[in-house]
């Protein structure tokens, strides 16, 4: 029997990378396998995505683009954000590109291929405008190579948001000031948003985050299939009678006679409790409503007259072609984004399948 597992269709990757590739207006592409490929598997990702045609792979820090490295996986890589008393000479040694944002990181560098970060207007990673021209002229002098200039939109998602051109505008002021200390380093700006909905801010490569994994950071509607589905199966079925409760502080209970399935899969499994008595699930056919609260191990499921059994399929969340709920309708119920619900799949119990 299955407890729960993610099943991961590596097809579905493949047509929106292809997709994403495509409206890069031939830019080249980076595929973003940050946080374990956000909880669809960094490995089995970036291979499925290079076969797809990117040409690029992003990393938040060195030990995962070692793990690819380690794969066998030889295309090159961006790691982007470790602190300055990291040890790069791995990342040397394994031909690993390194995010640059402040002098004292560049410090610890040597020989090392480098893309240099601008804060334009995230306030988050990035180096300060203010010492912009200092940390140009500073890797100008160094060992190292000056790949790119790079940095990130912060309201790429909200088509028309002013700081989208104002952001754009205070990156290619940053650029002019590279080319000024003698660097001739290509460009990236544009996250998964940027590439479908601002070709003007494409420069020499985009980078393919979550619309990569189906899932779309627009409101308009896109030929993205999501990757990730979330399974389990109906452990115990019993018949109740009309005034039973059901679960942890009797939240919910039964107005008639009625059919509840034990699902396994809790919060421990990557079920949020905030869906008690929010959700649905695909079972036998049709939705059906999620009764009481979710526990750590286990939900119920009110299924009603219906005939359900021992072993019957239960999708928790899916594509949505067949009307099952999807990540992003979970996300919508508890007021987050459907970022945080694939990459907290990632669990030791959670089996994860590949298909496709």
């Amino acid at each position: 029997m299955t407890r729960a597992e993610v099943v991961i269709d590596l097809e579905a990757l493949r047509h929106n990378v292809s997709l994403l590739v495509e409206r890069a207006s031939g830019a080249e592409s980076m595929a973003v396998v940050k946080a374990d490929g956000y909880g669809h598997g960094a490995v089995p990702v970036a291979q499925a995505a290079l076969q797809a045609g990117v040409t690029w792979l992003g990393s938040c820090s060195l030990d995962e683009a070692l793990t690819l490295r380690e794969a066998g996986i030889d295309a090159p890589i961006l790691s982007w954000l470790d602190g300055p008393a990291e040890d790069f000479s791995a990342a040397v040694a394994a031909g690993v590109d390194v995010g640059v944002s402040s002098v004292e990181q560049l410090r610890a560098l040597s020989g090392a291929r480098v893309h240099l970060k601008v804060d334009t207007g995230l306030s988050r990673n990035g180096c300060p405008p203010a010492r912009w021209a200092e940390l140009v002229r500073a890797a100008a002098a160094s060992d190292n190579e000056v790949y790119a200039v790079w940095s990130h939109l912060a309201c790429a998602d909200e088509p028309g948001h002013p700081s989208v051109d104002l952001q754009a505008k205070a990156f290619d002021e940053a650029y002019d000031i590279a080319r000024e200390a003698g660097l001739t380093p290509k460009r990236h700006l544009a996250n998964s948003a940027a590439t479908l909905n601002r070709p003007d801010l494409h420069y020499d490569m985009v980078r393919l985050g979550i619309a990569m994994y189906g899932l779309n950071p627009l409101r308009q509607k896109e030929d993205l299939r999501p990757v990730m589905s979330f399974r389990s199966e109906v452990a115990l079925v019993k018949r109740v009678s009309a005034g039973s409760s059901v679960s942890y502080g009797h939240t919910w209970t039964a107005t008639r006679d009625t059919t509840l399935a034990l699902v396994t899969a809790g919060y421990a499994d990557g079920v949020p409790r905030l869906l008690s008595n929010r959700m649905d699930v695909w079972l036998a056919g049709a939705r059906r409503p999620i009764r009481g609260r979710v526990c750590m191990d286990q939900v119920i499921v009110d299924c009603g007259d219906a005939e359900v059994s021992v072993g019957d399929e239960v999708v928790l969340f899916g594509s949505g072609a067949r009307g099952e709920p999807t990540a992003t309708e979970w996300a919508e119920t508890i007021g987050t984004i459907d970022y945080e619900i694939v990459t907290g799949m990632y669990r030791p119990r959670v089996r994860r399948r590949y298909v496709g």
